[in-house]
């Protein structure tokens, strides 16, 4: 937990498929605690494909039944079907415009950095975290309400709600800068 916190959660991601795999983590991590699945991060890769979003969108009901049954995995059959299906929007997604692109266009390329001093201060869900949300959804992604999209923001860094005196925070600042937009 110390090394993801410290390496991963809050870094800007700019790339397509790692923020899709983030969303799907964060779809997965919904009313868990996030320890459980970054435990089982590896077996979520291994079951869906390494989250290559063309092979998880051509997953079928046997392909959900065989991951419903997986002891490695969260075997939540409501989570699989709508990582699934968020595959074949990340296609549609990916392939109109970005996804990446998608995603932080809505805050024009830049990280989000708040101030905050303790955990209690952190919301559990932003106005911005719910536009997006009904963004993704709108355009076929599924489990992506609120709360787990600004989750998915905290995660892949569109949100740096490192606290302030945080080690990883100048860390996380740092590594903010995008890539020049498609």
């Amino acid at each position: 937990m110390v090394a993801y916190h410290d390496r991963e959660w809050g870094f800007a991601q700019f790339d397509s498929r790692a923020l899709w795999e983030t969303l799907c983590l964060e779809t997965f991590q919904a009313g868990l605690s996030w320890a459980v699945i970054l435990r089982k991060r590896p077996a979520f890769r291994a079951a869906f494909a390494g989250f290559d979003p063309a092979r998880v969108a051509r997953f079928g009901p046997d392909d959900a039944a065989r991951l419903a049954a997986d002891s490695r995995i969260v075997r939540h059959r409501g989570k699989i079907e709508a990582v699934i299906a968020s595959a074949r929007a990340w296609i549609e997604i990916e392939s109109r415009e970005g996804f990446a692109a998608f995603v932080w266009a809505r805050q024009d390329w830049t990280p989000r950095v708040n101030a905050w001093r303790a955990p209690e201060e952190i919301p559990a869900f932003t106005a911005q975290g719910a536009d997006l949300a009904k963004a993704l959804r709108a355009r076929g992604m599924r489990w992506c309400g609120p709360t787990t999209v600004y989750a998915f923001m905290q995660a892949a860094g569109l949100v740096n709600d490192h606290l302030l005196g945080c080690p990883a925070r100048a860390a996380a600042i740092a590594a903010g800068q995008p890539p020049s937009p498609k």
